[in-house]
Protein backbone atom coordinates (compact mmCIF):
# COMPACT_ATOMS: atom_id res chain seq x y z
CA UNK A 1 0.00 0.00 0.00
CA UNK A 2 1.14 3.56 -0.70
CA UNK A 3 0.89 5.40 2.61
CA UNK A 4 1.31 9.10 3.31
CA UNK A 5 2.63 9.77 6.81
CA UNK A 6 2.50 13.37 8.00
CA UNK A 7 4.83 14.34 10.82
CA UNK A 8 7.39 11.87 9.45
CA UNK A 9 10.32 13.68 11.07
CA UNK A 10 8.68 13.67 14.49
CA UNK A 11 8.86 11.18 17.34
CA UNK A 12 5.94 9.06 16.12
CA UNK A 13 7.13 9.20 12.52
CA UNK A 14 10.60 7.97 13.45
CA UNK A 15 9.05 4.83 14.93
CA UNK A 16 6.15 4.37 12.51
CA UNK A 17 7.73 4.82 9.08
CA UNK A 18 10.39 2.05 9.45
CA UNK A 19 7.71 -0.38 10.66
CA UNK A 20 5.45 0.39 7.73
CA UNK A 21 8.34 -0.08 5.29
CA UNK A 22 9.30 -3.34 6.99
CA UNK A 23 5.71 -4.45 6.44
CA UNK A 24 6.12 -4.00 2.69
CA UNK A 25 4.40 -0.63 2.31
CA UNK A 26 5.65 2.28 0.22
CA UNK A 27 5.76 5.28 2.56
CA UNK A 28 5.79 8.94 1.61
CA UNK A 29 6.83 11.13 4.53
CA UNK A 30 5.60 14.73 4.73
CA UNK A 31 6.97 17.14 7.32
CA UNK A 32 8.02 20.82 7.46
CA UNK A 33 11.29 19.67 9.04
CA UNK A 34 13.75 17.59 6.96
CA UNK A 35 14.45 14.16 8.36
CA UNK A 36 15.57 10.65 7.56
CA UNK A 37 12.00 9.50 6.88
CA UNK A 38 10.75 12.66 5.17
CA UNK A 39 10.40 12.72 1.38
CA UNK A 40 8.43 15.95 1.05
CA UNK A 41 9.42 18.99 3.09
CA UNK A 42 6.25 20.98 3.49
CA UNK A 43 3.26 21.73 5.67
CA UNK A 44 -0.18 20.15 5.72
CA UNK A 45 -1.46 23.72 5.95
CA UNK A 46 -0.40 24.20 2.31
CA UNK A 47 -3.20 22.73 0.20
CA UNK A 48 -1.24 22.36 -3.07
CA UNK A 49 1.49 20.42 -1.23
CA UNK A 50 -1.09 18.05 0.21
CA UNK A 51 -2.80 17.62 -3.15
CA UNK A 52 0.46 16.82 -4.92
CA UNK A 53 1.60 14.42 -2.20
CA UNK A 54 -1.59 12.37 -2.53
CA UNK A 55 -2.06 12.45 -6.29
CA UNK A 56 1.55 12.16 -7.43
CA UNK A 57 2.13 9.13 -5.22
CA UNK A 58 -1.23 7.37 -5.68
CA UNK A 59 -1.67 7.38 -1.92
CA UNK A 60 -4.12 4.78 -0.61
CA UNK A 61 -3.74 5.27 3.13
CA UNK A 62 -3.01 8.34 5.22
CA UNK A 63 -1.64 8.50 8.75
CA UNK A 64 -1.98 12.10 9.89
CA UNK A 65 0.40 12.48 12.80
CA UNK A 66 1.73 15.93 11.90
CA UNK A 67 0.67 18.73 14.23
CA UNK A 68 1.67 21.50 16.54
CA UNK A 69 1.80 19.92 19.98
CA UNK A 70 1.33 21.01 23.58
CA UNK A 71 4.90 22.35 24.03
CA UNK A 72 4.26 24.66 21.07
CA UNK A 73 1.65 26.55 23.10
CA UNK A 74 4.53 28.53 24.58
CA UNK A 75 6.10 29.35 21.20
CA UNK A 76 3.24 29.59 18.68
CA UNK A 77 0.08 31.68 18.65
CA UNK A 78 -3.45 30.30 18.43
CA UNK A 79 -3.85 31.11 14.73
CA UNK A 80 -0.90 28.84 13.92
CA UNK A 81 -2.56 25.95 15.78
CA UNK A 82 -5.73 26.51 13.77
CA UNK A 83 -3.79 26.69 10.51
CA UNK A 84 -1.80 23.50 11.06
CA UNK A 85 -4.01 21.33 13.26
CA UNK A 86 -7.44 22.28 11.92
CA UNK A 87 -7.02 23.59 8.38
CA UNK A 88 -4.21 21.12 7.74
CA UNK A 89 -6.46 18.22 8.75
CA UNK A 90 -9.28 19.53 6.55
CA UNK A 91 -6.87 19.84 3.62
CA UNK A 92 -5.90 16.18 3.96
CA UNK A 93 -9.48 14.98 4.40
CA UNK A 94 -10.83 16.92 1.45
CA UNK A 95 -8.01 15.91 -0.86
CA UNK A 96 -8.41 12.30 0.30
CA UNK A 97 -12.07 12.38 -0.73
CA UNK A 98 -11.70 14.45 -3.91
CA UNK A 99 -12.99 12.86 -7.15
CA UNK A 100 -10.52 10.30 -8.43
CA UNK A 101 -8.61 10.05 -5.15
CA UNK A 102 -7.28 6.52 -4.46
CA UNK A 103 -7.33 7.04 -0.66
CA UNK A 104 -9.44 4.39 1.07
CA UNK A 105 -8.45 4.81 4.73
CA UNK A 106 -7.36 7.58 7.09
CA UNK A 107 -5.87 7.40 10.60
CA UNK A 108 -5.76 10.56 12.67
CA UNK A 109 -3.38 10.92 15.61
CA UNK A 110 -5.29 12.74 18.31
CA UNK A 111 -4.53 13.11 22.01
CA UNK A 112 -5.96 12.29 25.41
CA UNK A 113 -5.02 15.87 26.32
CA UNK A 114 -8.24 17.13 24.73
CA UNK A 115 -10.19 15.17 27.36
CA UNK A 116 -8.57 17.02 30.25
CA UNK A 117 -10.52 20.07 31.33
CA UNK A 118 -9.31 22.65 33.81
CA UNK A 119 -11.45 20.92 36.44
CA UNK A 120 -9.69 17.58 35.89
CA UNK A 121 -6.24 19.17 35.66
CA UNK A 122 -6.69 20.91 39.01
CA UNK A 123 -8.73 18.15 40.66
CA UNK A 124 -6.47 17.73 43.67
CA UNK A 125 -6.20 21.47 44.26
CA UNK A 126 -10.00 21.76 44.06
CA UNK A 127 -10.52 19.05 46.68
CA UNK A 128 -12.02 16.46 44.32
CA UNK A 129 -12.08 13.21 46.28
CA UNK A 130 -11.89 10.61 43.52
CA UNK A 131 -9.84 10.08 40.37
CA UNK A 132 -11.56 10.70 37.06
CA UNK A 133 -12.17 7.52 35.07
CA UNK A 134 -11.65 8.53 31.46
CA UNK A 135 -12.98 6.55 28.52
CA UNK A 136 -14.39 7.39 25.10
CA UNK A 137 -17.88 7.99 26.51
CA UNK A 138 -16.78 10.85 28.76
CA UNK A 139 -18.64 14.12 28.15
CA UNK A 140 -18.54 17.04 27.91
CA UNK A 141 -15.10 17.54 26.40
CA UNK A 142 -13.73 20.90 27.48
CA UNK A 143 -10.07 21.20 26.41
CA UNK A 144 -8.13 23.68 28.50
CA UNK A 145 -5.79 25.13 25.83
CA UNK A 146 -5.57 25.83 22.11
CA UNK A 147 -3.77 22.54 21.51
CA UNK A 148 -6.69 20.53 22.86
CA UNK A 149 -9.26 22.75 21.16
CA UNK A 150 -7.54 22.38 17.79
CA UNK A 151 -7.27 18.59 18.08
CA UNK A 152 -10.91 18.24 19.11
CA UNK A 153 -11.92 20.44 16.17
CA UNK A 154 -9.88 18.20 13.87
CA UNK A 155 -11.68 15.16 15.28
CA UNK A 156 -15.01 16.79 14.42
CA UNK A 157 -13.78 17.30 10.87
CA UNK A 158 -12.82 13.63 10.68
CA UNK A 159 -16.34 12.59 11.60
CA UNK A 160 -17.95 15.17 9.32
CA UNK A 161 -15.97 14.01 6.27
CA UNK A 162 -16.59 10.35 7.09
CA UNK A 163 -20.33 10.97 7.37
CA UNK A 164 -20.38 12.78 4.04
CA UNK A 165 -18.05 10.50 2.07
CA UNK A 166 -17.92 7.20 4.02
CA UNK A 167 -14.12 7.39 3.99
CA UNK A 168 -12.98 5.00 6.75
CA UNK A 169 -11.43 7.13 9.50
CA UNK A 170 -9.93 5.97 12.80
CA UNK A 171 -9.11 8.52 15.50
CA UNK A 172 -6.45 7.47 18.01
CA UNK A 173 -6.34 9.50 21.21
CA UNK A 174 -2.83 8.63 22.29
CA UNK A 175 -1.65 9.06 25.86
CA UNK A 176 1.89 10.27 26.60
CA UNK A 177 4.72 8.68 24.66
CA UNK A 178 7.03 11.66 24.10
CA UNK A 179 10.64 11.49 25.30
CA UNK A 180 10.73 14.95 26.87
CA UNK A 181 10.16 15.55 30.55
CA UNK A 182 6.63 16.44 31.53
CA UNK A 183 5.91 20.15 31.22
CA UNK A 184 4.71 20.15 34.83
CA UNK A 185 7.96 18.57 36.06
CA UNK A 186 8.50 21.43 38.48
CA UNK A 187 5.51 20.11 40.45
CA UNK A 188 6.84 16.54 40.54
CA UNK A 189 9.65 15.45 42.84
CA UNK A 190 10.45 12.23 40.95
CA UNK A 191 13.19 11.88 38.35
CA UNK A 192 12.15 11.76 34.71
CA UNK A 193 12.49 7.96 34.47
CA UNK A 194 10.65 7.52 37.79
CA UNK A 195 7.82 9.78 36.61
CA UNK A 196 7.43 7.94 33.33
CA UNK A 197 7.43 4.56 35.04
CA UNK A 198 4.63 5.72 37.34
CA UNK A 199 2.62 6.99 34.39
CA UNK A 200 2.42 3.53 32.83
CA UNK A 201 -0.19 2.83 35.49
CA UNK A 202 -2.66 5.31 34.07
CA UNK A 203 -1.51 7.57 31.19
CA UNK A 204 1.52 6.43 29.17
CA UNK A 205 2.63 4.06 26.43
CA UNK A 206 5.86 3.46 24.55
CA UNK A 207 6.54 5.06 21.17
CA UNK A 208 6.80 1.52 19.78
CA UNK A 209 3.27 0.75 20.95
CA UNK A 210 2.00 4.05 19.57
CA UNK A 211 3.41 3.09 16.16
CA UNK A 212 1.89 -0.39 16.34
CA UNK A 213 -1.52 1.06 17.18
CA UNK A 214 -1.45 3.15 14.01
CA UNK A 215 -0.56 0.13 11.89
CA UNK A 216 -3.44 -1.86 13.39
CA UNK A 217 -5.78 1.10 12.82
CA UNK A 218 -4.75 1.31 9.16
CA UNK A 219 -5.52 -2.37 8.74
CA UNK A 220 -8.86 -2.26 10.57
CA UNK A 221 -10.20 1.06 9.24
CA UNK A 222 -12.19 -0.37 6.27
CA UNK A 223 -14.01 -2.78 8.59
CA UNK A 224 -14.69 -0.24 11.34
CA UNK A 225 -15.72 2.73 9.20
CA UNK A 226 -15.35 5.39 11.87
CA UNK A 227 -14.36 5.13 15.51
CA UNK A 228 -12.35 6.80 18.24
CA UNK A 229 -10.01 4.99 20.62
CA UNK A 230 -7.94 5.86 23.66
CA UNK A 231 -4.50 4.30 23.25
CA UNK A 232 -2.59 3.83 26.50
CA UNK A 233 -1.03 0.97 28.42
CA UNK A 234 -3.76 -1.09 30.04
CA UNK A 235 -4.32 0.12 33.57
CA UNK A 236 -4.49 -2.40 36.42
CA UNK A 237 -6.99 -0.18 38.21
CA UNK A 238 -10.77 -0.31 38.18
CA UNK A 239 -13.32 2.46 38.76
CA UNK A 240 -13.74 1.12 42.30
CA UNK A 241 -10.18 2.28 43.03
CA UNK A 242 -10.93 5.91 42.17
CA UNK A 243 -11.45 7.18 45.68
CA UNK A 244 -8.34 5.59 47.15
CA UNK A 245 -6.22 6.64 44.16
CA UNK A 246 -6.95 10.24 45.02
CA UNK A 247 -6.60 9.66 48.75
CA UNK A 248 -3.25 7.80 48.67
CA UNK A 249 -2.26 6.03 45.47
CA UNK A 250 0.72 3.98 46.79
CA UNK A 251 -1.64 1.75 48.76
CA UNK A 252 -3.58 0.89 45.61
CA UNK A 253 -0.42 0.25 43.59
CA UNK A 254 0.93 -2.01 46.35
CA UNK A 255 -2.27 -4.03 46.28
CA UNK A 256 -1.77 -4.84 42.60
CA UNK A 257 2.04 -4.99 42.61
CA UNK A 258 3.29 -6.04 46.07
CA UNK A 259 6.96 -5.95 45.01
CA UNK A 260 6.93 -2.47 43.50
CA UNK A 261 8.12 -0.83 46.74
CA UNK A 262 11.15 -3.09 46.97
CA UNK A 263 12.06 -2.52 43.31
CA UNK A 264 11.55 1.24 43.62
CA UNK A 265 13.50 1.43 46.88
CA UNK A 266 16.64 0.15 45.17
CA UNK A 267 16.58 3.25 43.00
CA UNK A 268 15.33 5.70 45.57
CA UNK A 269 12.13 6.03 43.53
CA UNK A 270 8.67 6.88 44.84
CA UNK A 271 5.09 6.59 43.66
CA UNK A 272 2.82 9.59 43.15
CA UNK A 273 0.85 10.31 46.31
CA UNK A 274 -2.26 11.01 44.24
CA UNK A 275 -3.46 9.83 40.83
CA UNK A 276 -6.18 12.14 39.58
CA UNK A 277 -7.15 10.42 36.31
CA UNK A 278 -7.04 7.01 34.68
CA UNK A 279 -7.26 6.39 30.94
CA UNK A 280 -9.27 3.28 30.16
CA UNK A 281 -8.08 1.71 26.88
CA UNK A 282 -10.24 -1.41 26.98
CA UNK A 283 -12.33 -0.26 24.01
CA UNK A 284 -9.21 -0.41 21.81
CA UNK A 285 -8.60 -3.94 23.06
CA UNK A 286 -12.20 -4.99 22.48
CA UNK A 287 -13.04 -3.32 19.16
CA UNK A 288 -9.73 -2.41 17.51
CA UNK A 289 -7.97 -5.56 18.67
CA UNK A 290 -5.01 -3.62 20.01
CA UNK A 291 -3.27 -3.91 23.38
CA UNK A 292 -0.03 -2.18 24.31
CA UNK A 293 2.81 -4.65 24.68
CA UNK A 294 4.34 -2.74 27.61
CA UNK A 295 2.51 -1.98 30.84
CA UNK A 296 3.53 -1.18 34.42
CA UNK A 297 4.13 -4.84 35.24
CA UNK A 298 6.57 -5.06 32.33
CA UNK A 299 8.36 -1.94 33.56
CA UNK A 300 8.81 -3.52 36.99
CA UNK A 301 10.17 -6.69 35.38
CA UNK A 302 12.67 -4.66 33.36
CA UNK A 303 13.81 -2.81 36.47
CA UNK A 304 14.00 -6.02 38.47
CA UNK A 305 16.25 -7.62 35.86
CA UNK A 306 18.79 -4.88 36.44
CA UNK A 307 19.47 -6.48 39.84
CA UNK A 308 19.43 -3.22 41.71
CA UNK A 309 21.79 -1.32 39.39
CA UNK A 310 20.46 2.18 38.81
CA UNK A 311 20.52 2.88 35.06
CA UNK A 312 20.62 6.37 33.59
CA UNK A 313 17.31 7.42 32.06
CA UNK A 314 18.85 7.29 28.58
CA UNK A 315 19.43 3.55 29.02
CA UNK A 316 15.80 2.91 29.90
CA UNK A 317 14.06 2.26 26.54
CA UNK A 318 10.57 3.28 27.68
CA UNK A 319 11.85 6.58 29.11
CA UNK A 320 13.43 7.95 25.94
Amino acid sequence: MNILVTGSSGWLGQHLVPRLKHGGHHVIGLDPVPGQHTDIVGSVADRPTVRAAIRDNSVQGIVHGGALHKPHVATHDSSQFISVNVQGTLNLLEEATAPGSPVDRFVFTSTTSLMISRQIRDAHKRGVNRAFWIDEEMTPLEPRNIYGVSKLSAEHLCRMVHDASRLPVIVLRTARFFPEEDDMAHEIIQSDANTKANEFLFRRLTAEDAARAHIVALDRAPQLGFDTFIVSALTPFSPEDSEQLMEYAPLVVHRYFPRYREIYARRGWTMFDHIDRVYDSTKAMRRLGFVCSTDFGDILNQLDREDGVVAPASRVPWAS
